[in-house]
């Protein structure tokens, strides 16, 4: 018999041993402490096949941006079942536990990073935002179509930069990203040794009046943490400063928006290489009408929706979504302009993802004609959905 229940705080630090065993990752005490701090400030979920716990996750409470909102949100993170019990309905259990105190705690929305795609859909998560990695060669001095801004940058410690650059970070936020705390900055973005940077040095931050970058280095390559600018003229000086970098020939950028500018404003586009592109942030609308009415939209407009979510049966049925400067979302009686899933729902509703496309491979069905590009043209966002944390 399985039991779902709290994992206390003093067994923290077993969920990161616990994770590198499902994982395959080996875990020194070091790792366990940079590892593990986000589950102190989690709610933490585990099944126990007696007094033995053989699947965990756990969500944090985070604030997630939305357009033109901040909602809460559960960041899941550190899920896993041990291979001896598979196929037995943990995760399932687990994540029906998620949702249950995500609805308690009145937050719309949860979202993660997927090691295993395919798993997360039949859980009502879609996949709501892309990125790019990016490499840049830096031998020789790059040149830009757009022009610098020349105001000065400065070197700043890791101590006292989160003051300066997190006002810059939250007015900068996409649709996707999360609100960075104190806490976060320190341990999850300016931490001295990075597990996914080995040999790179400690993060260097380097602040503009209008924007940012955090990057580290190693045996030539400026590998690129953090990089935000108001305007695409502070983007270009930022990049200006990390071509040159003395005793350095490339620049290794991961994870960048798929709308990024460095391919576009540089001289030559040869020097920039888009390495790979891949699926990022999973979205779950835990609340689909908050959800639906929280957000801006980009066109005045008015659907019937029928959802289907098997797992939050609150969000199944038809709603009559009006969009526009008063968005409204309320139960409907009449025929559907629309049919999708919660996990489809939840991947376009961030704009990234197309409706019109998701008609034409036939996720979601179109009941009247012209309806998915209508609401195409309502969720359309200026800049393409994009988060820069990973949790």
């Amino acid at each position: 018999m399985i039991e779902i229940r709290d994992v206390p705080e003093a067994d923290a630090a077993l969920m990161v041993d616990f994770a590198g065993m499902v994982f395959h990752l080996p875990m020194e005490d070091a790792d366990r402490e940079r590892e593990g701090w986000p589950l102190t400030r989690a709610e933490r979920i585990g099944a126990y096949d007696g007094d033995t716990r053989v699947g965990q996750l756990a969500a944090m409470p985070m604030r997630l941006a939305v357009p033109g909102a901040v909602l809460d949100c559960s960041a899941v993170t550190f899920v896993g079942v041990l291979p001896t019990h598979r196929r037995r309905g943990i995760l399932t259990s687990m994540m029906d536990r998620m949702d249950s105190d995500a609805i308690a705690a009145g937050r719309p929305v949860a979202a993660l990073w997927a090691s295993q795609g395919a798993i997360y859909g039949r859980y009502g998560f879609g996949l709501a935002t892309r990125a790019i990695d990016l490499e840049v060669t830096t031998s020789r001095p790059l040149e830009f179509r757009t022009t610098p801004d020349d105001r000065p940058l400065r070197l700043v410690d890791a101590a006292s930069a989160p003051e300066l650059v997190d006002p810059i970070h939250r007015r900068s936020l996409r649709p996707g990203g999360l609100v960075r705390d104190p806490e976060w900055w320190a341990k999850a973005i300016l931490r001295p040794v990075d597990r996914d940077s080995p040999g790179y040095t400690a993060p260097r931050i380097v602040v503009h009046p209008a924007g940012y970058v955090v990057y580290r280095v190693r045996e030539g390559t400026v590998r690129v943490v953090d990089l935000v600018a108001d305007t695409p003229q502070v983007e270009a000086a930022l990049w200006e400063f990390l071509a040159s970098i003395d005793l350095t020939s490339r620049i290794e950028a991961l994870g960048r928006p798929v709308d990024d500018l460095l391919p576009h404003m540089v001289a030559d586009p040869d020097r920039v290489t888009v390495k790979k592109e891949f699926g990022a942030l999973w979205l779950r609308l835990i609340d689909v009408p908050t959800s639906l009415r929280a957000r801006s939209w980009a066109t005045e407009d008015a659907f019937v929706l029928e959802i289907e979510d098997p797992r939050i049966p609150a969000n199944s049925g038809r709603w009559r979504l009006t969009t526009g400067a008063a968005p409204g979302c309320e139960p409907a009686s009449g025929p559907p302009d629309l049919s999708l899933s919660a996990a489809d729902l939840a991947a376009v509703y961030l704009g990234g993802q197309s409706p019109v496309t998701l008609v034409r491979i036939g996720a979601v069905t179109e009941h009247t004609p012209g309806a998915a590009a209508r609401l195409e043209a309502a969720l359309a966002v200026p800049l393409a959905p994009y988060i820069n944390d990973d949790f």
